[in-house]
């Protein structure tokens, strides 16, 4: 066992063992967030029974990151690669899963496009959010595709008060600007608001080889309106973002390219019976990316309907239920072939959350009629036991699946006949809540993925085919502290991601990462620093390069100046470390920026903001 492994578990260990008798006695004062991604029902995070994280509207302020994926990379077990700095393309890798095998939800809606890869992570700006929940493990069950590894809810503000307005002013290296605006707040019945932000930067060059610029440029909008009428609450939201993006193509040779994303839902929530909710969501999502040179686009347009119903008997058991029907266009011209491809998907889901006494027990099955692909029926099993006030142990079962992509299918070397990605998942785990101010979580787990979709290069001419296989095992711990004005997380974990078919290490994913959080707040004073530890990873599985591990250390530092008003200094990696994300991609040297922010809502006491 490696020196990081006894740091890891043994540290772990004696947590627990320290604080077991006096977490049996003592009240509880850690307080757990609600969460809804992992059973799409509300419960607290202990109370769940997988590995959650949620990263709260505090916390992102206190980071002050430039986009979602500068807040992500801090968390242990989600590997960032990226093609070079701001804005360029980005992708996340959980678990050990690839880039396109995490489900991206924004307020519930599916933000994965139907085109080819992830999420565009370098295009959420976090001023527009509110909070992120990271569910680690699959979710196929509950979500369908692409939840192999597991789920990153984004949920966009909202007001807290009955009335507040802020905004933002904010410069920094590489003639980086940021600003925003917000209005909003909530009354008994009704609640509004509206925020806009905006971010340009010069970059850096994306590409070791190339002098081409890499400007960014990003415009957001977050629109909100509820109400109550009678027994039925109506809500509507749209988060949207736009802007330009400059790159090097293979050759080096600078291009750019124009993107788009949204989401637009319509939610209508009752309650017909005492102990009965019914949610219908009617939603929009719009992915593109337009390259200004030629005529080369990728763009999907989802439409998707789900009806989602929560039935509670007493206190013991939850019974839900949903169906959900999907339709969604993916048009692309990319490498001289071009698609135009209508896909319809039809899901029904069920779930039985059963409590008694000290047991819980989670029963989950859904069946996926989807026109393109064979119909998949996934299934899921978790079990809890709360062996001590406090101390509660866990293990699952479930599988889970990604159906090949409109690019796998009818893209250049694409293949019609494609199946679905496989996968079946087993982890255990314990969470433990000490006296005071202390929580912990471990988790070991194990993921088999097969029928992995790849180029066979066997063939002529060179297709997609269901040829590859992967397994994942590791361990995670995760460890929280707080008290006063102190709040401090560590996490770190162990896995193996093996290519069954080769042996080797999976491209972009490390063995072993650490990461950590300090903040501490006195007065008008905060001061936030953030560490994160990778080790060695390889670049591709179409080369050898071999990507040297690396340590970043972020720090910030916020003072307010009135009751109002606050001022923020922000340093990346500050001891200027030279790392590789990707091989023949620059990142980032030391950086600053500074941000002046007014808001009319009160500051959370013991926050620094």
């Amino acid at each position: 066992m490696s020196a990081f492994s006894h740091v890891i578990l043994t540290s772990a260990g004696a947590a627990w063992l320290a604080g077991l008798t006096a977490s049996a006695t003592a009240a509880q004062t850690v307080t757990e967030p609600v969460v809804v991604t992992a059973t799409r029902t509300a419960q607290t995070a202990d109370a769940t029974l997988a590995s959650v994280q949620v990263i709260t509207r505090e916390q992102i302020e206190q980071a002050q990151a430039s986009d979602v994926a500068q807040l992500l990379r801090f968390q242990a077990g989600l590997d960032i690669s990226r093609n070079g700095g701001p804005g360029q393309t980005t992708s996340l890798f959980m678990r050990g899963t690839d880039s396109n095998q995490t489900l991206v939800l924004i307020d519930g809606v599916k933000v994965n496009p139907g085109t080819i890869g992830g999420a565009a992570w370098q295009n959420i700006n976090p001023a527009v959010i509110e909070r992120i929940e990271i569910v680690r493990g699959p979710r196929s069950t509950l979500y369908g595709s692409d939840a192999i590894g597991g789920v990153v809810q984004i949920f966009t503000r909202r007001g807290r008060v009955p009335f507040s307005h802020s905004a933002s002013l904010g410069l920094g290296s590489d003639a980086t600007f940021s600003g925003t605006v917000g209005i909003g707040g909530k009354s008994e019945r009704f609640r509004a608001g509206l925020d806009l932000a905006v971010e340009t930067t010069d970059g850096i060059e994306p590409r070791t080889d190339s002098n081409a610029p890499g400007d960014f440029n990003n415009y957001s909008v977050n629109l909100y309106a509820g109400r109550q009428f009678g027994g039925i609450d109506v809500d509507f939201v749209t988060w949207w973002t736009q802007g330009n993006t400059d790159y090097a193509d293979f050759f080096g040779a600078p291009l750019d390219q124009d993107f788009q994303n949204s989401v637009s839902a319509l939610t209508f929530d009752t309650a017909p019976l005492e102990n009965l909710t019914s949610t219908f969501k009617l939603s929009y999502t719009i992915d593109k990316v337009q390259q200004t040179q030629d005529d080369d686009i990728a763009r999907t347009r989802r439409w998707v309907a789900d009806w989602q119903n929560n039935l509670q008997f007493g206190n013991s058991q939850l019974l839900s239920g949903g169906l959900s029907l999907t339709r969604e266009n993916d048009y692309s011209v990319s490498l001289g072939s071009r698609f135009d491809e209508d896909r319809n998907v039809k899901a029904a889901f069920v779930q039985d959350d059963i409590q008694y006494g000290r047991h819980k027990l989670l029963l989950a099955a859904r069946y996926t009629d989807d026109d393109f692909t064979r119909d998949k029926s996934t299934w899921s099993i978790a079990y809890g036991y709360h062996l001590l006030p406090g101390t509660r142990v866990f293990a699952s079962a479930a599988t889970a699946f990604r159906s090949p992509d409109s690019t796998d299918l009818f893209g250049f070397g694409g293949n019609p006949e494609l199946r679905p990605e496989q996968s079946r998942n087993y982890e255990a785990g314990l969470k433990q809540q000490f006296s005071g101010a202390h929580s912990l979580q471990i988790t070991a787990f194990q993921n088999k993925i097969k029928d992995l979709i790849a180029i066979d290069f066997a063939t002529f001419p060179s297709e997609a085919e269901n040829i590859d296989r992967a397994r994942i095992r590791g361990i995670e711990a995760q460890y929280q502290f707080q008290r006063g004005n102190w709040y401090a997380t560590l996490e770190g974990i162990l896995q193996d991601p093996e290519d069954r078919e080769t042996g080797q290490q999976l491209a972009r994913r490390a063995k072993k990462t650490l990461t950590g959080s300090i903040n501490y707040a006195h007065g008008p004073y905060s001061f936030t620093g953030k560490l994160l530890t990778t080790g060695r990873r390889p670049n591709s599985d179409f080369d050898e390069t071999e990507l040297d591990g690396y340590t970043l250390v972020d720090l910030m530092i916020s003072r307010r100046l009135n009751r109002s008003l606050s001022a923020h200094l922000r340093i990346d990696n500050l001891f200027d470390e030279h790392y590789t994300l990707a091989e023949g991609y620059n990142t980032e040297d030391r950086a600053f920026f500074v941000t002046l922010s007014y808001s009319s809502a009160p500051a959370m006491e013991g926050s620094g903001l």
